[in-house]
């Protein structure tokens, strides 16, 4: 294998030679079906490389997920379908398809107008596609099996484009007052149908408060379990170190250790 090479040749070599038939018998018996979980995996390592600013961590990373492309790209080029070189092609065209601010004669001079921008010239070409007639409503386009925190997010913003939705923080944050009460008055009845309805009512108008506030609901949990996990193992850490055990406190007197160990 010619070391020379660009290191995106190499790699594009050296995952051709694993799925050759003298290859790796494990990679040969992949497909788009049973590496899926693992692209889905290599994209939230990325993200938590991300906010560690790690760039050791974050460099892998990236490159892990390269290769998540590579392989998929070359399961269908063995296959006829189209190869890395035609995925590289096809997201550069669409690049500049989108930019025509910067590789065309159009003038736009703020984030907001290029959004509208990009919407609606993904709307010509959307239009021009099979099925696209079937596929009519605004919040078409969301990936079925996107976490549902980002899923609710991209519907709350496509609903939004259109105008159904509330503009404001504060307005949300009425509505999530207005949900809350309503969760108030059935949270201690048998109803759980009632009780759940409620709770997914709540849930949702604070993700959308949160995305109106122009913040990620999925990365503000995920920044509060990391706090809890944190705090929580130093609690853990401080009890073994004092020979005691959980039932030792009351969950107060836990919550007040807890606090205390957290500002200390």
């Amino acid at each position: 294998m010619n070391e020379e090479k660009r290191p995106i040749d190499r790699l594009l070599e050296i995952m051709d030679k694993l799925r050759a038939p003298e290859g790796c018998p494990w990679d040969r018996e992949q497909n788009h079906q049973t590496i899926k979980k693992d692209l889905i995996e290599e994209c939230y390592e990325l993200a938590e490389a991300i906010d560690m600013g790690d760039d050791d961590m974050l460099r892998e990373e990236l490159g892990d997920l390269l290769l998540q492309v590579v392989f998929h790209a070359q399961i269908a080029k063995e296959e006829g379908r189209f190869d890395f070189e035609a995925v590289a092609k096809e997201i550069g065209d669409k690049l500049v398809r989108r930019h025509p601010h910067v590789f065309g004669e159009v003038r736009i001079d703020n984030s907001e107008a290029v959004l509208k921008q990009w919407d609606a010239i993904k709307a010509v070409e959307y239009s021009g596609k099979e099925g696209a007639a079937q596929r009519s409503s605004a919040l078409d386009g969301i990936p079925r099996e996107l976490p549902t925190l980002l899923k609710a997010e991209k519907i709350l913003k496509k609903a939004g484009k259109v105008g159904f939705t509330w503009k404001t923080p504060e307005a949300a944050l009425a509505k999530f007052e207005e949900e809350a009460k309503e969760l108030e008055e059935v949270i201690g009845s048998s109803d759980e149908a009632a009780v759940k309805d409620e709770l997914g009512d709540v849930l949702f108008t604070l993700v959308n408060m949160i995305r109106l506030k122009g913040y990620s609901a999925d990365d503000l949990l995920a920044a509060t379990v990391r706090k809890f996990d944190e705090r929580f193992r130093i609690l853990e850490n401080h009890l073994k170190e004092q020979n005691q055990d959980w039932d030792d406190y009351s969950l107060d007197e836990m919550n007040k250790l807890f606090k205390k160990l957290r500002n200390s």
